[in-house]
């Protein structure tokens, strides 16, 4: 079945415009799809995207920040609040304002002031550490980001790389886990990438001796949320402590792995968002940049889990001595074979093999290089007798081989290994043992493991070999509402930056191959192949019918010539007659018609004299058949006068 060319150019084209659209999703160019993210109506965008300043309503008279191209910057004064810069080198306009909380929380911190006046840096020494870096003397500080930076927000930083760093805040309240979920949100950025540490948060436990200036390893927390990173392991962690209630010990449940791979957001430099959100039902989801990574229970979700086992082994039962396990035993009733022996070897040597012609037994495979000579330093006490290196004997180059001859080695047909009964159902089979079950003395139903220790202060207490780790917009609240907004007047800004500030589509194609050069292979793929195939299915063709006419049909003749030909013919077949009269006469044998073509003759000579007349002058009186009549005649006499 032949396919039109239209169709082939067509598919020619959505596949095209396929592979492109993969290879622009598999470099994450997430641009157009910000408004869906953040989840603004086309209102907040407005205000979110205005290049001129708007007055603060209500409570959000806070500072102000205005991101100008650099053709204003010139032109634009401080914000209200005097914080505020203007960044010549930020190409995208769009107005910052430091974020307020929109309802009720229990913490929240921008650090836009530029102080760390309700932080506190931690005075004491980390326990089980050598006395060089046990303190707790990390540098933090408070800056802009590197990149992408937004003018007028800041975040905190830390400076120092192989410290130990401690810093934490008191929360405005203290959180009780009763009846509202919990929901967590704070910034990181690994401006510098990272090869060893964490960006992990702890909330501390509400114990009633909480002191921030001995906030250490060991300091009583509640859960601990955050990105980490060891090696080539990136990890999110989402861990708490739970209290067993009849011992009241405290042990750590850890949240299952994340479903996404981790990797790009601890190397793309970008500013991510990480989002934990715990109910009261004992479910719990973590997010990044407000897209779900995890979710799961308390109850089932966690390792290890948080109610043990009803039933466990008795630690005082032991498997029988007389306890049989083996499910198959040799065949007892199964004798070796007389003829089966088990010392021949595997391999024999080959008895119809002959040695090759030309073999040199006399000479050796290696021989001492004739042309080498002793170093004029070697010293024979120290060095020992000189030998001269060995080389390829030149003499074997052009036999068979050299040295002494042996047989190959080939199968031995006579080898069986050893011997083994078959295997047969072992009658005595008794299972696998397992010890008897017994009721669990330390077993107890916890249904509520969300109601934890309250929780009082955030706190910090990381290690890091790398430094200018970026950490912004804590904030701690019951309502998922209230985060997003949040995140929408913060985090939401500097992805817009980020995202304008990004390069091309060629560009980052360019750099993706510049790491995996074996890309490069599929973009002339991509591209060539698609034009190849057009080029040869869509370029226009002549027509058949064209082709076949100029190549193969003869010239077309004339209708004068086709009637010239005939005219021919017919003058050749009178001639052959006359040929055939004029034979007959010579032998004599006059006829009547050879005397009338003699006096046709004649009077032919007669009318040859006279002038010749057209057809157009012939009388037009005449009929149509006495016209045609008229006409042979007249090509007639042309012929004879020819």
């Amino acid at each position: 079945m032949k396919v039109e060319r239209g169709w082939v150019c067509c598919v020619l084209l959505l596949s095209s415009l396929a592979v492109g659209a993969a290879a622009r999703k598999q470099l994450e160019v997430d641009i157009s799809d910000f408004d869906e993210d953040m989840g603004l109506d086309d209102e907040e965008l407005k205000v979110l995207m205005s290049e001129e300043e708007e007055e603060a309503e209500e409570e959000e008279e806070a500072e102000e920040a205005t991101v100008m191209d650099e053709v204003h910057s010139d032109e634009t004064d401080a914000t209200a609040s005097g914080k505020a810069g203007i960044d010549a080198n930020v190409s995208f306009q769009v107005t910052y304002k430091t974020p307020v909380p929109t309802g009720d929380v229990y913490f929240a911190e921008t650090f836009d002031d530029g102080s760390l006046e309700s932080w506190q840096l931690s005075k004491t020494v980390k326990g089980d550490a050598d006395d060089e870096i046990a303190k707790y003397d990390g540098k933090w500080a408070v800056e802009q980001l590197k990149e992408n930076k937004v003018p007028g927000d800041q975040g905190l930083v830390l400076k120092s790389r192989a410290k130990h760093h401690a810093i934490s805040a008191m929360l405005s309240k203290p959180f009780v886990f009763q009846d509202e979920p919990l929901v967590v949100q704070y910034e990181v950025n690994f401006q510098d990438g990272i090869d060893c540490g964490g960006a992990y948060i702890k909330l501390l436990s509400d114990t009633g001796h909480l002191n921030l200036e001995q906030f250490h390893d060991r300091t009583a927390y509640t859960l601990m949320f955050g990105p980490d990173k060891c090696g080539e392991d990136y990890k999110l962690h989402f861990i708490f402590r739970h209290q067993n209630p009849l011992n009241k010990d405290l042990e750590e449940k850890h949240a299952k792995r994340a479903d996404v791979d981790l990797k790009k957001f601890y190397t793309d430099k970008k500013t991510h968002l990480y989002t934990l959100v715990l109910n009261p039902d004992n479910s719990y989801e973590m997010f990044i940049d407000q897209s779900s990574v995890s979710r799961g229970s308390l109850l089932n979700d966690v390792v290890p889990p948080v109610n043990p086992p009803k039933e466990i082994d008795d630690p005082h039962d032991s498997k029988p001595e007389d306890w049989d396990e083996r499910a198959k035993v040799p065949d007892p009733e199964t004798a070796k074979p007389d003829d089966w022996d088990e010392e021949a070897p595997a391999k024999i040597e080959d008895p119809d093999a002959l040695k090759p012609e030309g073999w040199l037994d006399d000479e050796h495979e290696f021989v001492s290089d004739p042309s080498a000579e002793k170093p004029e330093d070697w010293d024979e006490e120290m060095d020992g007798e000189w030998e001269a290196p060995q080389i390829p004997n030149p003499a074997c180059e052009t036999a068979p081989g050299c040295g002494e001859w042996k047989r190959p080695q080939i199968n031995n047909p006579e080898y069986r290994g050893k011997w083994k009964a078959p295997l047969v159902d072992n009658p005595n089979y008794q299972g696998v043992w397992k010890a008897r079950k017994i009721i669990n003395p330390e077993y107890f139903e916890d249904l509520q493991p969300f109601r934890m220790t309250p929780i009082k202060a955030v706190g910090l207490e990381l290690w890091s070999m790398t430094s200018d780790i970026y950490f912004d917009n804590f904030i701690i609240t019951s309502h998922k509402e209230v985060a997003d907004r949040w995140a929408a007047d913060s985090w939401g800004l500097k992805k817009l930056v980020a995202s304008a500030n990004e390069p091309g589509i060629f560009a980052q194609l360019t750099i993706a191959a510049e790491e995996r050069p074996w890309l490069w292979v599929i973009y002339i793929l991509t591209v060539g192949l698609p034009v190849s195939l057009a080029v040869l299915f869509c370029w226009p063709k002549k027509p058949d019918e064209d082709y076949v006419y100029k190549k193969v049909d003869p010239p077309q003749p004339d209708i004068e010539e086709e009637e010239e030909d005939e005219e021919e013919e017919e003058d050749e077949e009178v001639a052959g007659e006359k040929e055939g009269k004029a034979a007959d006469a010579v032998k004599g044998v006059p006829t009547a018609e050879v005397a009338e073509e003699e006096n046709e003759a004649n009077a032919g000579e007669e009318e040859s004299k006279a002038p010749e007349r057209t057809l157009e002058e012939e009388p037009k009186e005449f009929g149509d058949v006495a016209q045609e009549s008229h006409k042979q005649a007249v090509r007639k006499r042309r012929v004879r006068k020819d």
